[in-house]
């Protein structure tokens, strides 16, 4: 019986990584079947792709719960809390109810895998426990995010008649490929026979793929910028959006996060729930620009403070840190940017200084915050390579490295500002350094 919080970390760090991929579903399935098979007690959107997936699977949520619709909520990583991974009415479970919906469901999970001689990995185990707990609830849809790939990932047992798939770009190359169409054929996974799915903009082999993916599923699959539309201009705190779908054109929408990027992640959004409603369910357009005014997406483009502006951001490959690049050129103007740089060991980190590197003016390299996190040393190595050694700056501990680039920005002054970015780890971290968790 766990009992705290602490307790269930450990439980699940004693597990296989999340990151390491179980290249079976059958033990999954194995233990839901004993619970009862949870996942069929609603109907389900998968998000996978590469970057995108948290803010398009929350936003999802977002919009059913604006229309009245029970609505559970999975994604990870979590930044602060493993509790952020499971949303029930636009809510994290609290610490007493997360303990408890994984102690109901332990006694079954070990007897299966004691029968069946392995074990589940931690994230398995969490996408067990997320299944029942939108079952128990009861929830009337449920938004699930891939966590990593798409065939193999624990999510993929749901079998969800619309799914999403954002833009495919490289990451995770030792446990899906090292090629564009390798990876976006693990992705494309997730599209089940005669279901919807709708894609973002993909590099053009691996949209190949995923066409391929679909027709041979006879499913239907929606194209962003060939079924359905969005365009965005910056406002304050946010920005103002049009979308067309297949169905209707939703006009003057306030999303009150940054970036085109979520522009286009708010349209998926709301193109796949419009599918899943079917037609006798229109959404309302009240609802839905109640959804975007309040919609908050953590450590994504995320202004943290003020005087000085410090903003958080969890790219964590060179594809989400060239989107961060964009967001920060349309969104923001800063006249001198410091970045507080922290990565994770399989990542490419010269990948992304390569894609910020014209927008900071000194790095700050720090330890990230994880026992996977690349030396602030090794890290500082990459990071001179690409911009030289006059603008790099190394405090390995983390903490000490946000207060240093806080304090050099407020010297600075005026147009100055913080950048703290690298993984979710790092992201997470600053928020809470930062008391925003």
């Amino acid at each position: 019986m766990l009992t705290d919080l602490k307790a269930v970390d450990q439980f699940l760090l004693s597990r296989a990584a999340e990151h390491q991929i179980n290249p079976s579903l059958d033990e999954v399935r194995a233990v839901l079947d004993a619970l009862g098979d949870p996942q069929e007690m609603y109907p389900s959107i998968v998000v996978a792709g590469t970057n995108g997936k948290s803010s398009t699977t929350r936003l999802i949520a977002a919009i059913a719960l604006a229309h009245g619709i029970r609505a559970g909520c999975y994604t990870s990583p979590h930044l602060v809390k493993v509790t952020e991974r499971i949303q029930v009415d636009g809510l994290p479970l609290t610490d007493q109810r997360f303990i408890e919906s994984l102690n109901e469901i332990l006694p079954i999970v070990l007897m299966m895998e004691e029968r069946r001689g392995k074990k589940l990995t931690g994230f398995e185990l969490l996408t067990v426990m997320a299944l029942s707990e939108f079952a128990d609830a009861p929830m009337h849809l449920a938004a699930l995010e891939i966590g990593l790939g798409g065939t193999w990932d624990a999510v993929n047992v749901v079998d969800a008649p619309v799914s999403v798939i954002t833009p495919v770009d490289f990451d995770h190359q030792a446990w899906l490929g090292d090629t564009l169409t390798s990876i976006a054929g693990n992705k494309a996974g997730v599209i089940k026979p005669g279901s919807t799915v709708v894609v973002q903009q993909h590099h053009a082999e691996a949209l190949e793929v995923i066409t391929l993916a679909a027709n041979e599923m006879q499913a239907n699959m929606l194209l962003f910028d060939r079924d359905y539309f969005v365009s965005s201009t910056t406002a304050v705190g946010g920005q103002l959006i049009n979308i067309q779908t297949p169905r209707e054109n939703y006009q003057d929408l306030f999303l009150k996060v940054h970036g085109e990027h979520q522009a286009i992640n708010a349209a998926t959004a709301l193109v796949a729930l419009e599918v899943l409603l079917g037609e006798d369910e229109p959404l309302n357009p009240d609802a839905i620009a109640e959804a975007f005014e309040t919609f908050n997406m953590p450590g994504r483009l995320e202004i943290i403070r003020r005087s000085p502006t410090v903003v958080l951001d969890i790219a964590h490959n060179p594809a989400g840190a060239q989107i961060l690049a964009n967001g920060l050129v349309t969104s923001m103007n800063f006249k001198s940017l410091i970045c507080v740089l922290g990565v994770l060991e399989d990542k490419n980190a010269s990948g992304i200084v390569e894609e910020l590197t014209h927008l900071v003016d000194h790095w700050i390299v720090t330890t990230a915050p994880s026992p996977r996190a690349i030396s602030a040393d090794d890290l500082a190595a990459d990071v001179v390579s690409a911009v030289g050694s006059s603008r790099v700056e190394v405090i390995p501990e983390f903490d000490q490295a946000v207060e240093a680039a806080i304090a050099a920005a407020d010297l600075i002054g005026a147009g100055s500002g913080v950048l703290i970015t690298g993984s979710a780890t790092t992201a997470g971290r600053a928020r809470a350094l930062l008391g925003r968790d």
